[in-house]
């Protein structure tokens, strides 16, 4: 029983190292990527997704770190059956738990702001674009229909302005084209939904980890 146990252990200590790993990747995709970038770099003052991209990054790096040194820990403590080392990785599962569940309850509160928040940036740029044809702003427009393979927004009509033709990327100008608010919000749905996932599977292996090693 107690060689059973050692060896779910271990294993469960190198899919929780491969969970902060994920976690810490996903951050810094989440930091570094083009399509989150374009949006956090849109200087404007209700830019709300700016607050929240650099608080992902950091939240998310730190649970990441937290969860490998906790893995790191329990496996060598299982292998030298040190319990000064298990205390230890309980000490730093027990950070990652106070972590994750802030983590999770905000992600399940706030469901739509990160949704919305990106979106206000995009409708910002895109007035403002449209009203006075800022070569800055103009810019801005360009990068984020490249990054997002859309254009504009769907007109009711079925045709594309010419607002719309000079900011398209090649491939979908003087065509309608893919309607940028739509793709931002299924391209952010997707993403959110890897970080609800990884989350809900950290909160598993990190009630799981000290249960098995109580034994």
């Amino acid at each position: 029983g107690m060689r059973t146990t050692k060896c779910q252990l271990l294993a469960t200590s190198l899919c929780t190292m491969l969970l902060g790993l994920s976690i810490a990747a996903l951050s810094t995709v989440t930091r570094f990527g083009l399509h989150f970038t374009l949006i956090s770099n849109v200087a404007f003052e209700s830019n709300s997704y700016k607050v929240i991209h650099n608080t992902a990054f950091c939240v998310g790096m730190c649970l990441g770190m937290t969860l490998i040194m906790a893995a790191l820990l329990s496996s060598v403590a299982t292998v030298r059956e040190s319990e000064r080392l298990t205390a230890m990785g309980f000490f730093c599962f027990a950070l990652a738990f106070c972590g994750l569940i802030p983590a999770a309850f905000w992600r399940y509160t706030h469901r739509t702001e990160v949704e919305d928040s990106v979106m206000d940036v995009y409708d910002f740029v895109y007035e403002e674009v449209r009203k006075n044809a800022s070569s800055l702003r103009r810019q801005e427009l360009t990068a984020i229909h490249g990054a997002f393979l859309c254009c504009g927004k769907r007109s009711p009509f079925g045709e594309t302005g010419d607002m719309e033709r000079g900011t398209c990327p090649p491939a979908h100008r003087g065509t309608v084209g893919e309607d940028c608010l739509r793709e931002i919000q299924h391209f952010l749905k997707k993403h959110l939904g890897f970080v609800s996932a990884l989350l809900a599977l950290a909160i598993c292996f990190v009630v799981a980890m000290p249960i098995l090693g109580s034994f």
